[in-house]
């Protein structure tokens, strides 16, 4: 079986984590609060080095779009094109090999009784829409406990034009920077 194959066997199993992740997280535990997790100190050196910067910032990538010196499934332009238009949300996770970006649950100040979550998956070093898959969970506060909620189809796909939309600014961006040297 190929690399790519692997990759995307890899790729799936994430997705599944992610997904029981958070339907763990919907179950609520009783206090509808996730549990105080416990952080070893080169987490939170990771954590104060995310906050400063973007991985985006802190990966050289290579012509074909993976970091240097190696040939990864990932397009640099909807990489730092997701975490861009994500930036609004705080970041839990961010895996440059995997291709995976995933938030932490947000509320918007005008509905503190809902909140979302994001999960991008970057599949391969194409600049297309099919390299490019977004998960939105929702959950809603009822009686002072989160549960899952239903997502629009319209949201992730929202997303995921706004991110392309980026991501083909950045490439443009870039070519028109090239020929100008």
């Amino acid at each position: 079986m190929s690399d790519h194959g692997d990759w995307k066997r890899r790729a799936r199993s994430l997705a599944l984590a992610a997904a029981g992740a958070a339907l763990l997280a919907g179950c609520g535990l009783g206090s509808g609060e996730p549990p105080p997790a416990q952080v070893d100190p080169e987490e939170a050196d990771m954590t104060r080095d995310r906050e400063r910067s973007t991985i985006g910032d802190l990966v050289v990538f290579n012509r074909e779009g993976g970091p240097a010196g190696q040939n990864l499934p990932v397009n640099k332009h909807l990489w730092r094109a997701s975490l861009d238009t994500l930036r609004f949300l705080p970041l839990t996770s961010t895996d440059p090999f995997s291709g995976v970006i995933a938030t932490d649950w947000a509320s918007n100040p005008d509905t503190p009784d809902e909140r979302y979550k994001v999960t991008v998956y970057v599949t391969e070093p194409a600049l297309a829409a099919r390299a490019l898959n977004v998960a939105v969970f929702r959950e809603r506060r009822v009686d002072d406990a989160w549960s899952p909620s239903p997502v629009s189809d319209a949201t992730p796909r929202r997303l995921e034009d706004a991110i392309l939309t980026r991501a083909r600014q950045m490439r443009v961006a870039e070519l028109e920077e090239a020929e100008a040297e």
